[in-house]
């Protein structure tokens, strides 16, 4: 059985300063008992892989965090196929991008993301932001527990 962490986020960002940024708000905020990071579309493709093998993962997390731009798998690349994955379909997903381009808003909608936001650029806002997000996902959704029979 796969169940959903409590207070796992799944990080996914290229960028080693915002990841920095975004796990020191956690940290702040309290929010995560753990957080995963990982730098690129592939990896996420390899964690979800692992998963279902059973191989050092026996839960999912309770968020993935997602970048847009990420090298070898981009993250709407990662969303459409974490989104058509039924093991991992459930799970939100929150794009946290600099991208303010309608399309890509619209796109990742269309493919299944829970909630789109941009990174502000200034630091307070920054951090700020992180923190809502994570409190929001964490702390107030309630999201849907995996069975075995739900495989």
């Amino acid at each position: 059985m796969i169940a959903t962490k409590d207070n796992e986020i799944l990080l996914v960002e290229d960028d080693s300063n915002d990841a920095e940024l975004i796990m020191r708000a956690f940290r702040k905020g309290k929010l995560a008992t753990r957080v995963v990071h990982l730098r690129d579309g592939a990896e996420v493709m390899d964690y979800v892989a692992n998963a279902r093998g059973g191989r050092g993962m026996a839960r999912l997390p309770k968020v993935i965090v997602l970048d847009l731009k990420l090298p070898k798998l981009n993250g709407l690349e990662v969303l459409q196929r974490l989104k058509s994955d039924a093991l991992t379909k459930d799970v939100p997903v929150v794009m946290l991008t600099s991208s303010q381009e309608e399309c890509d808003i619209a796109k990742a909608y269309a493919l299944g993301a829970n909630s789109y936001i941009t990174k502000p650029i200034e630091f307070d806002a920054f951090s700020k932001t992180v923190t809502d997000m994570g409190s929001y996902w964490l702390r107030l959704n309630r999201t849907k527990r995996k069975n075995e029979g739900d495989m």
